[in-house]
């Protein structure tokens, strides 16, 4: 049983944003590690569910990262058990096209999830949104270049992308960093008819293929979120053949 580690190159943590990595891939671990590494961030990895847990529960990192098939204890299992002692901001690792996975995890309270074989660049991406989301007031290594967005109001609707926060009505609604990164690109242009495909193109970079049925999904979570605080919610509307739009009336 592997239980934390860190790779010989790596320096103490100190103060830097700590990542834990959860797979029995160790090509994975070590891949992910180094790329985090070199952008800011400490990491601590382990090879299996079980050996997990207790650290995540007893030293908790600020993010974590798990694979759902894993032996002795699957991401399913690790999600569930984490969440009933901890609100700790996960990540998880599916097959491509495993839509079950990819719900269950959600409804479970994952924060979002990638799709292998995945982007280093994309879980960068979600990695510092979804910080930024749990925490606004701890510094989160940016990119160079990189400026603070406008907040978003539109009628009933109120987004915030620094710390991907939204509210419909005053009322919270939360969203993986997908899901609002879809909805920031409709709501920055209330009426204007997005294609699937520019809507791929606002929520990944352009190494990164997904199929319509993709954003089909992200779309149907949303608004079910949505409706959860608000059942008469309809703002995102569906252009058969065409795509999706946001009114603000």
């Amino acid at each position: 049983m592997q239980t934390e580690a860190s790779h010989g190159t790596s320096p103490p943590e100190d103060d830097r944003t700590v990542i834990a990595l959860v797979d029995d891939d160790r090509n994975i671990l070590t891949t992910v590690s180094i790329a985090l590494q070199a952008e800011g961030f400490a990491t601590r990895v382990y090879s299996d569910g079980e050996a997990a847990l207790s650290a995540l529960l007893g030293n908790p990192p600020d993010l974590a990262i798990f694979d759902i098939k894993m032996p002795k204890m699957d991401g399913m299992e690790l999600l569930r058990r984490l969440r009933e002692q901890s609100p700790l901001p996960v990540i998880f690792l599916t097959s491509k096209d495993d839509e079950q996975d990819e719900e269950a995890g959600l409804q479970m309270g994952a924060d979002d999830y990638i799709a292998k074989p995945f982007s280093l660049r994309l879980l960068l991406a979600r990695i510092r949104a979804i910080l930024r989301r749990s925490d606004a007031r701890r510094p989160i290594p940016i990119e160079p270049g990189e400026k603070p967005a406008e907040i978003i109001e539109r009628g009933r609707l109120r987004m915030d992308p620094a710390r991907h926060h939204v509210t419909w009505d005053e009322k919270p609604v939360s969203l993986t960093v997908t899901e609002f990164l879809l909805l920031e690109a409709l709501a920055s242009h209330p009426g204007v008819i997005k294609s699937r495909n520019q809507l791929m193109d606002a929520a990944y970079p352009d190494d990164v293929f997904v199929d319509d049925r993709t954003v089909d999904s992200h779309i149907k979570r949303m608004r079910r979120k949505f409706r959860s605080v608000d059942n008469e919610f309809s703002a995102i509307e569906t252009l058969y053949g065409a795509g999706y739009s946001f009114s603000d009336g």
